[in-house]
């Protein structure tokens, strides 16, 4: 059992205020969604757990398993086992996917690292997801469409195995067959695994096959409702400003109980 904290978090970029006294916790098994309008710090609460040095914390902590990562980083929080599967995967020229995930996981498994069951399982992922195979030997994300790099994104989540997922808008740029492909393999990997996972997303589709237990709303940089999977119909119906304009500001949410998939 593991365990994400994020405590009371003010962040800002350039000096304006993004993040403004944010509280979750996100536990193995759980899987908690973030919605709202553009512009409330979805994006930026991804990229600041998993240490983007553009982003400065003002005062606030982030823990994982009781003990502070903000001085982490970037590198050993992924070797604690924080995932992140990026809106805008980058690419990276000269090495391919293939070298850049055996360098990855050798760096996390040090001398239990084997070779042969490394190709084993990045070939069956690789089938699974339905890739071409030879993506694996180009460079990373290098003349990959969008629907490519989000699954280029779920094949590096199965081979590192995290403990916690972050998935940030996944679905953007996915068609109808590939946004079945990847949220089907993210619910697998769930299944199989049991990480804790923080899904950011603009729309119900992506939910309807990664099926949260926990739905955040946010508004000005913090969560201003939770829900159910029920309140995702409710933004479908009647959208972000009919359901917040009733609900205070809280500030903070602080998940005690969680939900078993069936």
């Amino acid at each position: 059992m593991h365990t994400l904290t994020i405590k009371k978090l003010w962040v800002k970029v350039e000096e304006k205020e993004i993040l403004k006294d944010f509280s979750l916790e996100l536990k193995s098994g759980e899987i908690h969604a973030i919605m709202g309008p553009n512009g409330v710090g979805k994006s930026t609460l991804s990229k600041v757990i998993m240490g983007d040095p553009v982003y400065q914390v003002i005062k606030g902590d982030i823990l994982f398993d009781g003990k502070s990562i903000l001085t982490m980083s970037v590198d050993e929080r992924a070797r604690l086992g924080i995932f992140l599967g990026m809106q805008m995967p980058l690419e990276i020229e000269g090495v391919t996917n293939a070298d850049f995930m055996r360098s990855a996981l050798h760096a996390k498994e040090k001398e239990n690292f084997k070779l042969f069951e490394f190709i084993k399982k990045m070939d069956h992922t690789v089938d699974e997801l339905k890739m071409n195979k030879d993506m694996i030997h180009r460079g990373v994300n290098v003349g990959f469409s969008g629907g490519e790099r989000k699954k280029n994104e779920i094949l590096q989540m199965y081979l590192l195995q995290p403990h916690m997922v972050l998935l940030d808008e996944i679905d953007s740029g996915l068609d109808v067959d590939s946004l079945r492909v990847v949220g089907t393999e993210v619910m697998n990997y769930y299944r199989k695994e049991n990480p804790g996972m923080l899904v950011i997303t603009h729309y119900q589709r992506l939910l309807d096959y990664i099926v949260p237990d926990f739905v955040h709303i946010m508004k000005d940089g913090h969560i201003v409702e939770t829900g159910g999977k029920e309140l995702v119909r409710e933004i479908e119906a009647y959208g972000y400003t009919e359901i917040t304009k009733k609900t205070q500001s809280i500030g903070t949410c602080v998940v005690k109980e969680s939900i078993t998939h069936e």
